[in-house]
């Protein structure tokens, strides 16, 4: 049995409603807020001692003048970061359910109803008129089956990564 492909199906509840966060933090998206970024910001060196000629520190000045930059920096990353991250998350959710409808027989409707609808394997064995040593089976089957695919999709990367 393939350990990759069981944590696939384990975890797939929870990577779906990690898209779905994803989804919401960027449609409303806003980026840290000014009074955050100041309550982040950490003088490195002090000023020591000197004369100053002007009401506004060169330090101060130059924190006023980079400021909104840094700030405008940071968000952006933030922001690149959570799409890069939805992104491969969306991949490789639909590369797993794409490769569970192209699954041999009856196995995409029962893995199917056993990963995505999160039937139990009661409901399973009934919706189906199956026994739970035939669910088990079919499990086993689908797994396997599903490994193919994913080891093929990974020669195809690494034949891709080499050329």
């Amino acid at each position: 049995m393939s350990k990759r492909i069981e944590k696939i199906m384990k975890e797939y509840p929870q990577r779906t409603l990690e898209l779905r966060c994803l989804k919401n933090q960027i449609k409303t998206f806003t980026g840290i807020s000014d009074k955050e970024f100041i309550e982040t910001m950490q003088f490195a060196k002090p000023e020591g001692e000197r004369v100053q000629t002007s009401n506004i520190s060169d330090k101060t000045a130059g924190i006023a003048l980079s400021y909104e930059n840094k700030m405008n920096r940071i968000n952006d990353g933030w922001y690149r970061h959570l799409i890069r991250k939805h992104d491969s998350l969306q991949e490789e959710l639909n590369f797993f359910e794409l490769s569970m409808q192209s699954l041999s027989g009856r196995l995409p409707e029962i893995i199917t109803d056993m990963i995505i609808n999160d039937l139990t394997w009661d409901e399973i064995a009934d919706k189906y008129d199956i026994s739970r040593n035939m669910i088990a089976k079919h499990r086993k089957k689908a797994i396997c089956e599903l490994e193919e695919l994913y080891n093929l999709r990974d020669q195809q990367l690494a034949d891709y990564m080499l050329s």
